[in-house]
């Protein structure tokens, strides 16, 4: 079908209408990461951040999947990290420490998968 100038004049409140609702509808899009739980793989935290670093600096971490997650540099002096799964992620200049009312309690059972974590390698 061709359209001509004829057409479009006729049809020109409705050609208005639509694009008056094209401009004002906004699609929404979820973008960003969600942080599982290690345990049961639910989403426990859904971020509209664009990295895990920014992500994980808003979330609570309690049993979090953050298997091979890019930490670096994030702050985690407030996170709960209980029970999250930390191997491969990368944490060059994570923050872990700082002058806290509440320090972290670490249980001798997890030093080595801590420093592990860390990039330090233990040997027995």
């Amino acid at each position: 079908m061709k359209i001509t100038k004829e057409i479009v004049l006729a049809n020109l409140d409705q050609i208005k209408e639509y694009i008056s609702e094209a401009e004002t509808k906004k699609e929404e899009k979820t973008i960003g990461i969600a942080i599982k739980n290690h345990f049961t793989g639910s989403i426990i935290f859904q971020s509209t951040k664009t990295t895990y670093k920014d992500a994980v600096e808003e979330a609570n971490l309690f049993g979090a999947d953050l298997f091979g997650a890019d930490l670096r540099e994030a702050d985690l002096r407030e996170a709960d990290l209980f029970g999250a799964n930390l191997f491969g992620a990368e944490l060059s200049c994570a923050k872990f420490y700082g002058k806290t009312s509440n320090p972290k309690t670490l249980k001798q059972s997890q030093v080595k998968d801590f420093l592990m974590a860390l990039g330090f390698k233990v040997e027995d």
